[in-house]
């Protein structure tokens, strides 16, 4: 199909009587729809990128299907989260395809700690390894899904939540796969999995298989993306970040004990292996625990050289790297005896390297000298501890892989431009001047919206911040019904506003309380629900209807100043001479905030209320980049608006009459 061809089928089946129109009951034609099918098409034809902002309700999911399904090119879309990913290939993308009547054969392919691992499922039964009855319990239901299942994939297990030790033991990891010489190859659900991907037309990925496939992490995916003509990358504002983690390594206290207990796991079947590999592998496991026990007077994160101004930490790196070495050198005699053998072995020395890559100090004299444009951090988790080296910038290695596809790329999302400009975004990514779009979201904002900023809040700073916000929130409350998110910086901010609000008018939802979907699930279900969180919150929550009609934002949010590798960043635009402010921490602040306030307006019938409590949206001249980079809702200062906004029957939509009110600029 030629370049006008494509054009004017796709147009055709997202116009009026169209297609979609005909066999898909709720599609309604948009014209900001078809401009991206347009611009997607261009890209696609000319093996171009393109970079296209399509607000919420613009129906950017359709406008990128279309083209990629009636061009016939081999097509990777990737999403930002496994649910996104789920909802596009079990939802969207079969609509669209019936609705175009095309055959293209399509696949879901996700990381392989999403398919079940017949092997490890093998090892794990009669260990001694669970906690709990439920544990075990929950352990007898994957064994008798796993007799049944055609896929192998962990989702299809509703019960099952995602943090669960369970997952760990039943799945594999890049290190511990066999491989080929594993007894259930020929079964394998990985296997399969990629094998439909490479015979499928549209392959559906999330960014974090994406990454690992650029990266030649080799997922076991390594050749199903080299093949592909044009790439879709939905939620794209969150590649760069990822992709931080992805070109750098890390190594976790749970892999080491992993490591421990997969080699004592694999002793039951070599005789006499036991008696050699006890010892080091119990080694190793209190090792581990030892030098988390010696980090807890660190805090949650921070830099190698803070970690290591203190001896005891520096002589637990030191008991962990010998401990790690002697299951090393033990399992070298065994790794004949089996397979399993075999991977462990591997898999301590992968361990030792990088270890020693991110303990090394700056020395001209080493080979392991690490690189000046990455920064080595550590995290502490309640048991744990994670050791990373991540790059501080990824443009470079974006650039070099996307080139050397020679494919199409298309970077989509709701928040990518800050005060209408794409460079921030584009610089990240490694785009030079590349093709833009930016299609603002088609809802009527003057009456379905209204923004509201609280006048006489104190600096956010100030210890009374809290209680000030909820003082200047209840009367939007009341006016509401509840029926509204906040979402707060810190988790401290949030456990405050919970303990005050604990016992109101209102169903309190509490992140950290339960499940994200479970919070999400019992607010809908509420009806005049108030719903507490924080950055997760931000984003991939799509409440539509009057459940949620007011989001509150307690502060701008600027990146937190623990963050290691955030930090690093700004210190290298120092160096060459850039400002971190403007050039970082703004842009970056402007796109999160993008994000929660589009959790407000998410269909043409939504109404709500935006509240932006920070006092720095109009006490400072950055608060204007931020209040031009949202949708045009009109904006006040004084809650009777809200109150008449949320009245019922008004005769009239509110106007921006009272924008001018109370110093607002």
């Amino acid at each position: 199909m030629s370049s006008s061809d494509l054009a004017a089928a796709s147009l055709a089946a997202l116009s009026e009587g169209g297609l979609l129109a005909e066999r898909i009951p709720a599609f309604r034609p948009r014209a900001a729809q078809q401009r991206l099918a347009e611009a997607v098409v261009a890209a696609f034809e000319q093996r171009e990128v393109l970079l296209a902002e399509a607000g919420t309700g613009t129906g950017k999911t359709y406008a990128y299907l279309v083209p990629a399904l009636l061009s016939g090119m081999k097509t990777i879309v990737s999403t930002g989260t496994r649910a996104l990913q789920d909802q596009l290939y079990h939802r969207d993308l079969p609509r669209v395809r019936d609705a175009l009547g095309t055959g293209l054969k399509t696949a879901l392919l996700k990381g392989r700690a999403n398919y079940l691992c017949r092997y490890r499922t093998e090892q794990a039964k009669g260990e001694p390894r669970f906690a709990t009855r439920e544990q075990i319990a929950q352990f007898q239901r994957v064994v008798a899904w796993s007799g049944r299942t055609r896929m192998g994939d962990l989702a299809e297990l509703e019960d099952l939540p995602e943090d669960s030790p369970l997952i760990p033991m039943v799945t594999s990891t890049a290190e511990n796969c066999l491989g080929g010489e594993c007894p259930f190859y020929a079964d394998c659900f990985v296997v399969q999995a990629r094998q439909r991907a490479q015979a499928a037309d549209v392959v559906v990925v999330n960014h974090h298989l994406l990454l690992a496939d650029l990266a030649l992490k080799q997922e076991g995916f390594g050749e199903i993306l080299p093949g592909a003509q044009a790439f879709i990358v939905d939620e794209a504002h969150q590649l760069p970040e990822l992709a931080a983690q992805f070109f750098g390594e890390g190594i976790g206290a749970r892999p080491l004990v992993e490591l421990a207990r997969d080699a004592l796991a694999e002793c039951k079947d070599v005789s006499g292996a036991l008696a050699a590999v006890q010892q080091p592998a119990r080694d190793l496991e209190q090792a581990a625990r030892a030098l988390r026990a010696a980090m807890d007077t660190l805090p949650m994160r921070g830099t190698l050289q803070r970690a290591l101004e203190y001896s005891a930490i520096r002589e637990g790196f030191d008991a962990l790297s010998a401990t790690l070495l002697k299951l090393h050198e033990t399992l070298g005699p065994l790794r004949e005896a089996s397979p399993g053998f075999d991977a462990c072995h591997a898999r301590s020395r992968e361990f030792i390297s990088r270890l020693a890559r991110w303990l090394v100090e700056r020395d001209l004299d080493s080979e392991l000298e690490a690189p000046d444009d990455d920064v080595r951090w550590y995290e502490l988790t309640p048991r744990g501890f994670r050791l990373q080296r991540t790059p501080l910038d990824v443009s470079g290695p974006l650039r070099a892989h996307r080139e050397r596809s020679q494919a199409a790329w298309v970077f989509t999302s709701a928040t990518l431009s800050v005060d209408a400009s794409f460079e921030h975004v584009a610089r990240r990514l490694g785009l030079d001047a590349p093709r833009t779009l930016l299609q603002p979201s088609p809802f009527d904002w003057n009456t379905q919206a209204l923004c509201l900023l609280p006048p006489r809040m104190p600096e956010p700073a100030s210890r009374n911040y809290t209680h000030a916000l909820l003082d200047a929130v209840r009367p939007v409350l009341e006016a509401s019904n509840g029926r509204a998110f906040l979402l707060f910086a810190s988790h401290r901010a949030l456990r405050e506003a919970a303990e005050i609000l604990r016992g109101g008018a209102w169903p309190l939802f509490v992140q950290g309380e339960a499940p994200r979907h479970l919070l999400l699930q019992r607010f809908r279900e509420s009806g005049h629900g108030v719903l507490l969180g924080t950055a997760s919150f931000r984003e991939g929550v799509d409440v539509v209807g009057a459940a949620l009609s007011v989001v509150v934002i307690d502060k701008l949010p600027f990146a937190a100043p623990d963050d290691p590798v955030f930090e690093a960043r700004l210190e290298a635009i120092r160096r060459a001479g850039g400002n971190p402010f403007r050039d970082e921490q703004l842009p970056q602040a402007v796109i999160a905030l993008k994000q929660g306030a589009g959790r407000l307006i998410r269909s043409e019938t939504d109404r709500g209320v935006l509240v932006l409590c920070d006092p720095r949206l109009v006490g400072k001249a950055y608060g204007r980049i931020f209040l031009d980079s949202l949708p045009p809702l009109p904006k006040t200062r004084d809650v009777a608006d809200v109150q008449a906004f949320f009245a019922p029957a008004p005769d009239e939509p509110v106007s921006a009459s009272t924008a001018l009110a109370e110093g607002f600029p």
